[in-house]
């Protein structure tokens, strides 16, 4: 069993709370996204699961046993660090079987090992070089031989990827995922970008100033986001936010929401919706045109309504000025709503159908 229990885990370094009662789940075999901005405290959260920094409160579980106050060594964890960690005297295969040798592995098999994370990862043909000869994909595929050979069924992950370039960072997401797949491990990744989060997790737990703010698979968090925080985080540009008492012309509104709009109880609230859902046409909510952003496939335009940002996805390449005067509406169907504290406000039709 290798499966992670977190429950209302804290830290603090005297009156500042960098974890503040943080409870969640890792399932066995599967691979979760600690997600968040930066300072949220998520590789605080990372550091003291893998026995690092010391326990404020609460309780951390490893394969059904309390490790909570259990020497780092003794957790049966790996760890991938955003830095890499090389030694940078040793080669590579040094590097990758070093955590062997401390644990007096024999030979023959720290041997066999060495060979089948090498295969994985493809490093066969660079043991010999030193880390100052390998690129930065290279280096980071030494971390996860290094994390490979140590058979750990849990895998803790702290931004491995974010020195690398976007196409770089690409194929790493695929080769780590596939590789937690293959040796089912249970995995705990920490990135503060979203892309990484989508495309890798089975479960996000995405946080904000030391708390958790929303857990869910990644389709749950993007499609139903539980407050006006995650609504932004997620997606990219983010959802749309429409304070309703900064509305000029509430009509308009009603229009550009198919015909729906929210009860008078939601006037100090907000009307969400996402870029990809917003359509330019004839009628609905004026707006002007204030950017366009032409990136292939599609083209984002940035619109002003009342001093209020909107963000149109359009498939294609299609040119507005600046200054240009459009208006913009959604399907009712792609309406979210949130109160004036941020949290969702459920449309009880949607909700029993």
């Amino acid at each position: 069993m290798s499966g992670i229990d977190i429950c209302e885990l804290g830290k603090q370094w005297g009156a500042v709370v960098a974890v503040d009662r943080v409870s969640f789940r890792v399932a066995e075999g599967s691979l979760t996204v600690l997600l968040g901005p930066s300072g949220c405290g998520k590789s605080t959260i990372l550091r003291l699961i893998a026995g690092l920094e010391n326990v404020s409160s609460g309780s951390i579980s490893i394969g059904g046993n309390e490790v909570t106050h259990l020497d780092a060594a003794r957790r049966g964890v790996s760890m991938v660090f955003q830095s890499y960690a090389l030694f940078p005297h040793l080669n590579v295969r040094e590097n990758i079987l070093f955590g062997l040798k401390v644990r007096k592995i024999s030979q023959s098999e720290r041997r066999s090992r060495l060979e089948e994370a090498a295969h994985m990862v493809g490093l066969e043909d660079l043991l010999n070089r030193k880390p100052a000869q390998l690129s930065g994909g290279q280096r980071q595929r030494v971390a996860l031989a290094r994390s490979i050979v140590s058979r750990r069924r849990v895998c803790l992950m702290d931004e491995p990827l974010s020195n690398l370039d976007a196409k770089l960072r690409a194929e790493m997401r695929d080769e780590i995922r596939s590789l937690q797949k293959k040796l089912g491990l249970t995995m705990l990744y920490v990135t503060h970008d979203q892309v990484e989060a989508m495309t890798m997790a089975d479960q996000v737990v995405l946080l904000r100033k030391g708390r958790v703010e929303q857990t869910g698979r990644p389709h749950e968090l993007y499609e139903r986001p539980q407050t006006t925080f995650a609504a932004q985080f997620m997606g990219s540009p983010p959802m749309n936010l429409l304070k309703l008492d900064l509305i000029e012309d509430r009509s308009a509104l009603a229009a550009a929401c198919g015909g729906s709009l929210p009860a008078a109880r939601f006037a100090d609230g907000y009307v969400g919706v996402r870029p990809e859902h917003v359509r330019v046409g004839q009628s609905g909510l004026p707006v002007r045109v204030s950017a366009t952003d032409y990136l292939g496939a599609e083209t984002v335009l940035r619109m002003v309504h009342g001093g209020q940002t909107v963000f149109g996805k359009i498939d294609g390449h299609r040119r507005y000025n600046p200054g240009e005067q459009l208006h913009v509406s959604w399907p009712e169907e792609a309406v979210h709503r949130f109160g004036a504290d941020g949290i969702r406000i459920e449309d009880p039709q949607r909700v029993s159908s």
